[in-house]
């Protein structure tokens, strides 16, 4: 089976609006690989996601995450928990993602914020949201992976370093499809793209600096996981974002 890739399309209810990501499935006659797991309690929807794609949920071998954010990991504990699924990620993000370290956005003031939240704001809302920053998501990382790695699988996935939005961020390109799965190095507005978030991302300048390296490889689409699909003068875009101060 040459191999194939979809994107995945997840929504949840996020501080009173409905957020959606783009998780991406590729699969061969060997593997089957998720990127990124969406939000947490999310499962049957990621699920229904996949069989809607054609894969199989129950057929999962790798689960590969850009990084440690909870909208990335946030279905990681019930899906690791299948027999020969291993977990890779970057050695940066892998005591965050196994739980040996707190995600690195959920400071202690981002806790204590929880209580400064309006009234307007439902407590079981608050007292959840708090539970979860406290006991988030985690999974063991079975493998580490790193920048100019070709990853057997999938007829083949280039990782590409791209810190910045966290330290250890990492994009992945799909040789066959000619495909860049972003993460959040890269997103998608109104139709354009983008940039990392610059409200969301811990290092603006690394993760402009990171764009650059992109341009090393010949794609076709982007993947962002905020914003989905971008296809339209792609190498021509990217140039353009490396070269803005």
């Amino acid at each position: 089976m040459q191999a194939q890739l979809a994107i995945l399309s997840i929504s949840a209810p996020v501080m009173g609006a409905i957020d959606t990501v783009y998780p991406v499935l590729i699969w061969d006659d060997q593997h089957q690989i998720l990127l990124d797991t969406g939000y947490p309690a999310q499962l049957p929807q990621l699920q229904a996601a996949i069989e809607a794609a054609g894969g199989s949920p129950d057929k999962l071998t790798h689960i590969i995450l850009t990084h440690q954010d909870i909208d990335h990991i946030g279905n990681l504990p019930e899906l690791a928990s299948g027999a020969g699924i291993e977990v890779w990620a970057h050695p940066l993000e892998k005591p965050y993602i196994q739980g040996d370290k707190r995600l690195i956005r959920f400071t202690d003031e981002a806790i204590a914020s929880i209580d400064r939240m309006p009234d307007s704001v439902p407590e079981s809302f608050r007292n959840g949201l708090k539970r979860m920053m406290l006991n988030p998501p985690k999974a063991h990382v079975d493998r580490v992976v790193i920048g100019g790695e070709l990853l057997p699988l999938g007829g083949g996935i280039t990782v590409i370093d791209t810190p910045g939005h966290t330290p250890g961020h990492i994009s992945l390109y799909h040789e066959p499809s000619r495909t860049l799965i972003a993460g959040d190095a890269l997103m998608v507005r109104d139709g354009e793209l983008y940039g990392a978030d610059p409200a969301t991302t811990l290092d603006p300048l690394t993760a402009q600096a990171s764009i650059a390296g992109l341009l090393d490889f010949d794609i076709q689409t982007v993947v962002c996981y905020h914003g989905g699909l971008y296809n339209q003068r792609v190498m021509e875009r990217l140039s353009e974002l490396a070269a803005q101060k």
